[in-house]
This record gives structure tokens, sequence and C-alpha cells, in this order.
């Protein structure tokens, strides 16, 4: 008799293993979603476009600095009320950075001329990327 009742026991789930398992599918779900929206959020943060555009001014300064990531920053002058002779008298500042390396050494050449860059604006900075939230992937001279 013994047998048929051990028997019995352990083909018949009990209560606390139903309890186990449907913890455990509820935390395996949690987790899940919980790396999923750590993924997207990480997505949406440092690498989706929030905006791209152009801006149009004079190359005032661009070096290559970093303590660990070496970047390539700049600094454009956008003037928005000219003068008679030409001097801005009304501007704001516009700071890049530039991943590529090509790129880099074409904005090198153009410091002092007015130019036209094409840039994508990301809602948070990497360090390997550059100190600002907007990435320059273009440039040309302006008329």
């Amino acid at each position: 008799m013994a047998d048929i009742s051990n028997a019995q026991n352990t083909s018949a789930p009990t209560r606390t293993s139903v309890f186990k398992k449907k913890m455990k599918r509820f935390f395996y779900y949690t987790v899940s979603v919980l790396f999923l929206l750590i993924g997207i959020w990480i997505y949406w943060s440092y690498f989706f476009n929030y905006s791209d555009g152009y801006r149009a001014g004079l190359l005032q300064k661009f070096s290559r600095k970093g303590n660990i990531f070496k970047t390539y920053e700049g600094e454009m002058v956008l003037s928005s009320v000219q003068s008679n002779k030409n001097v801005a008298l009304a501007s704001e500042k516009f700071f890049f950075s530039v991943t590529e390396k090509s790129l880099a050494l074409e904005l090198d050449t153009l410091q002092g001329k007015t130019i036209i860059v094409h840039y994508k604006e990301k809602k948070n900075t990497l360090p390997w990327r550059g100190e600002s939230t907007y990435i320059v992937d273009g440039v040309k001279m302006a008329d």
C-alpha cells in the first residue's frame, strides 16, 4: 500500500510545484520584457536620428581632442544679420562632431571659410562618437 500512495503523490502536481512553474514563467517574461525595453531605450537614446538637416556658416574652429577617445570637434559661426562690411552682427555658434576621418581631413582645410554642412542629431552622446549630439556627415563650400 505504501507504494501506491507514493505513486499517486509523485504523479499529481502539488500546489507548490505549480506555483513555482508559474513564478518561473512570470520571471522569464518579466526579464525578457525588461531587456527589450532597455534595448529600445539604448537604441532611441544613442543611435536613433532625432533630426537631420543643413547648417551654413563660417568654420571657425576644427580640432581633434579627447583624453581617451580622440574625436574631431568643430565650431561654426551661424550669422543671422550681416553688416555692410560683411561682418556678422548677430550670431550663434554651432558645435558639432565628425566621425569619418576623410571628412575631418576635408574640414581641416576649410577653416575660415563659409561652408554648408549636413548633420544628424542624436539624443545623447557616446565617448567615441564625440562631445556633441550633432554629427556632421557631409560638407560643401557655400556660394
